[in-house]
């Protein structure tokens, strides 16, 4: 990568910061899920059960299982968005639109698991949208460059 030694492209550069912003948010999101069920008195498996001297149960407390709601609808959108963000950037997309779309996308998503958590509709439902239409802007912006790409080279 010739580029990343005199520095990164602002893309790519835009590109890793949202994808660090959405890695904590997940982790941030599992780890709360294990000190929200270790403050609950619950354990879902028996070794846990006897090491920490809790009651075993089958499910997961009510307030826990937010948490793990919240971590798998952040899932389901970052992951997605991870990829065709990176082939956004791989297939060589400007920083102008990177940047308002992976801006857009982080905070809505930040907003989305504050919002779940807090069971705060419509708000809930806002952030999501929000994210829905960035990452949407974004699988445009990904078949654009790419169309530009192959009419450039063919």
């Amino acid at each position: 990568m010739p580029g990343f030694v005199a520095g990164p492209a602002p893309a790519f550069a835009a590109y890793a910061a949202t994808a660090l912003v959405l890695s904590l948010n997940l982790l941030i999101l599992w780890v709360s899920s294990g000190g929200v069920r270790a403050h609950s008195g619950v354990a879902i498996n028996p070794e846990d059960g006897l090491r920490f001297g809790v009651r075993v149960a089958e499910v997961d407390p009510p307030v826990v299982a937010r948490y793990l709601r919240a971590h798998r609808n952040a899932e389901a959108m970052i992951y997605p968005f991870l990829l065709l963000g990176m082939i956004y950037v791989l297939a060589g997309g400007g920083a102008g639109v990177a940047i308002p779309i992976f801006s857009v996308f982080a905070v809505a998503r930040i907003a989305h698991s504050i919002v779940y958590l807090r069971a705060m509709q419509p708000w809930r439902t806002i952030a999501f949208a929000s994210s829905v239409l960035a990452l949407l802007a974004l699988m445009v912006a990904v078949i654009v460059v790419l169309l530009m790409r192959a009419t450039a080279s063919g």
